[in-house]
Parts: C-alpha cells; sequence; structure tokens
C-alpha cells in the first residue's frame, strides 16, 4: 500500500491501493471511534460503490445511514448541503460521529462542508471515486459549494482524518471523465514538476496511473503543509483555475467539465503570459499539445470580456486586482496580479 502522510493542522494519512474499497469499514474503524457513519455520495456513485462500502461500515461495527443526491455540478448548492443537514439530524448524528464522502470532487466538496459545519463541525472521511478527486479536489482540506454568483464562493477548510484512493474505481468512469481528471494532473507537471510534464508527453498515463496519483498528491501534501490556508504557495494549485472557472460559469456548469475548463484557462493564461514576455516562448505550444493528446480542449468561443466580466466576482479578486497564476517555464509558477480594467486586453 503507497502512503503520503499529510502534516497540516491535522495530520491524515492518504492511502492509495487497488481494491481499497472492500476495506472502507475496517480503515475507518482505525481513525474514529463514532458509532454513527452518514455515507455522502451521488446518483452515479452510489449505484456502482454504496452497497459495497455500507456492508464494509455496518460489518466493521458502525452505525451507517446513507445520503444519496442527484450527479452533477447542477447539484453543488447550499440546498443540498441543507438536505444532508437534515438528514444528519434526522439520523441522530453527534459531534462524535463521523461523514463519508464517496465520490467525485462535487461530492466531496460538498460532505467536508457539511462535515465542517455540521455542529460547528465534525469528523470526515474522503473516498474519491474520479481521477480529479483522487488527484486533488480530495487532499488539502478545501470544502464548499456553489452559490449564483459563482463557483466555490461558499466553505471552509476542514481536513479530512483519511483519504482512501482506489484506483480500481477509475475502471468504471466513462471515458470523458479520466480526459477530466488529466487537466489537473496537467496542472501539477505545469507548476511543480517538469519531469511529471514530460513523463505525460512521452508515455501514456494511464499505463502508470498508480504512480501518477501519488505524485500529484505528494505534489499538493507538500504545498499544503507549507501554506494550508492559501496565503501564498497553496494560490499556484489555482494554475488555469479562475479563467477555468469563468467559463464554466458562462455555460452555467453544462457546457464545459472541471478539468476542460482548466485546460483552456492553463493555454489561454500562458499564451498571454508569453505575450507579455513572463512566460518562456514555446511553453503553451507544448502545454496546449499535452491537452490535445489527453482529449481536452484547448480553446473557447467565448470572448475575453465575457471572461474578464465572470472574473470580476472570482474568490482570487481582491479590490481592483485579481490574483493570476503564470508559469516562469514548465514546472515553475508564480502569481501575480492584473488590474480587473486591464484583464480583458491581457486575455485576448
Amino acid at each position: 500500500m503507497r502512503k503520503v502522510r499529510v502534516e497540516a493542522s491535522k495530520s491524515y494519512d492518504i492511502l492509495i491501493e487497488r481494491g481499497l474499497i472492500n476495506n472502507v469499514g475496517e480503515l475507518v474503524r482505525g481513525v474514529t471511534n463514532a458509532e454513527k457513519v452518514c455515507v455522502i455520495t451521488d446518483s452515479n456513485v452510489g449505484a456502482l460503490y454504496a452497497d459495497r462500502v455500507m456492508d464494509s461500515l455496518k460489518n466493521n461495527g458502525f452505525d451507517a445511514g446513507l445520503f444519496t443526491f442527484p450527479a452533477g455540478e447542477k447539484s453543488k448548492t447550499l440546498e443540498t448541503v441543507a438536505s444532508m443537514y437534515s438528514y444528519m439530524a434526522d439520523f441522530h448524528m453527534t459531534r462524535k460521529d463521523i461523514v463519508v464522502a464517496l465520490g467525485g470532487g462535487v461530492c466531496g466538496d460538498m460532505a467536508g462542508f457539511a462535515a465542517a459545519t455540521y455542529m460547528r463541525g465534525i469528523e470526515f472521511v474522503q473516498i474519491p471515486t474520479s481521477l480529479l478527486a483522487q488527484v486533488d479536489s480530495s487532499v488539502g482540506g478545501k470544502t464548499g459549494a456553489d452559490i449564483a454568483q459563482g463557483k466555490n464562493l461558499v466553505g471552509a477548510f476542514h481536513q479530512p482524518s483519511l483519504v482512501i484512493i482506489d484506483p480500481d474505481t477509475l475502471s468504471t468512469l466513462p471515458e470523458r471523465f479520466i480526459h477530466d481528471g488529466m487537466g489537473e494532473v496537467i496542472k501539477y507537471g505545469c507548476i511543480k514538476d517538469s519531469e511529471l510534464f514530460a513523463l505525460l508527453e512521452n508515455k501514456e498515463a494511464l499505463y502508470m496511473i498508480d504512480d501518477i496519483i501519488e505524485r500529484c498528491v505528494s505534489i499538493k501534501r507538500d504545498v499544503v503543509n507549507r501554506d494550508e490556508k492559501e496565503k501564498g504557495e497553496r494560490m499556484l494549485l489555482n494554475f488555469g483555475h479562475t479563467l477555468g472557472h469563468a467559463l464554466e460559469k458562462i455555460y452555467n456548469f453544462e457546457g464545459l467539465s472541471h478539468g476542460q475548463a482548466v485546460a483552456v484557462g492553463m493555454v489561454s493564461v500562458t499564451r498571454a503570459s508569453e505575450r507579455a514576455g513572463l512566460t518562456e516562448s514555446g511553453t503553451a505550444d507544448r502545454i496546449e499539445a499535452l491537452c490535445l493528446k489527453y482529449s481536452l480542449p484547448v480553446s473557447d468561443k467565448a470572448s475575453a470580456a465575457e471572461l474578464a466580466a465572470v472574473c470580476a466576482s472570482d474568490k482570487k479578486t481582491s479590490g481592483d486586482s485579481v490574483s493570476l497564476v503564470f508559469l516562469e517555464k514548465i514546472g515553475s509558477s508564480f502569481t501575480q496580479k492584473i488590474k480587473l480594467n486591464e484583464l480583458e486586453g491581457f486575455i485576448v
């Protein structure tokens, strides 16, 4: 079993092993004395894994309940989170009990936020079943929900007690969800690991996916350990995300998936930073070629004016500026503020 240890405000393990989802009850029992566990999942993942996870929890002495919500980003609302609170209250959960998030990034973000705020905070465990969640969103304690004005504008930092990653769950995903997760994998190569980027260029990621998952979560672990609350270095993890989130909102979370939007954002912002002389020439071409290799889009019909207008409500906006992440070159990144009134001209 691969183990990556996070040492933030709360210490916990990220466990990576094929077939691990069959041992959830034993693993959760190892980190809690809770009596009740609420498994939160979406309709797609629940149909595949909920029975197996519930049986494992019950076999290890838990009184287990199951909350299922409709799959998709459209469910990532405060209304869905409120329904989670109601279920947990009706299930008579106390501060000593625990939530298990079983699913992709949407599930992990919302279940984590519900755990962070129910009775002012209870423990939770992440079981990410999508590539995007396994390499990124399940680690680091960011939780939240979307509101009409933008993505993840409501949330909390709340570290899990354990992250259980079973790469076998990827075999049940449609191919487009694997490509979606590759957007985040490419991001890690861009901002922190030129060797990973070159590996993705020269080999097929799926043939070494266990290694890639461990490599990505190790990078994120190191960043989170140094900057848990995103005051500095952790902002680098948002490479491509400001424009990506804007695209998601423009299409009302239906046109582009998160990984697709991030891919477009990475290419667009790097072309802009190359024009500005901030980034080594040819970097955007390499990112574009790698995104295309993994069937990710690299451009969009949305105008610079539309993107700039939506970016004004991004959570990385401060005063009259927004912080963007740029690359010096592949594997080396930095943040810089751009005036909102100059953003359209910068990214055009």
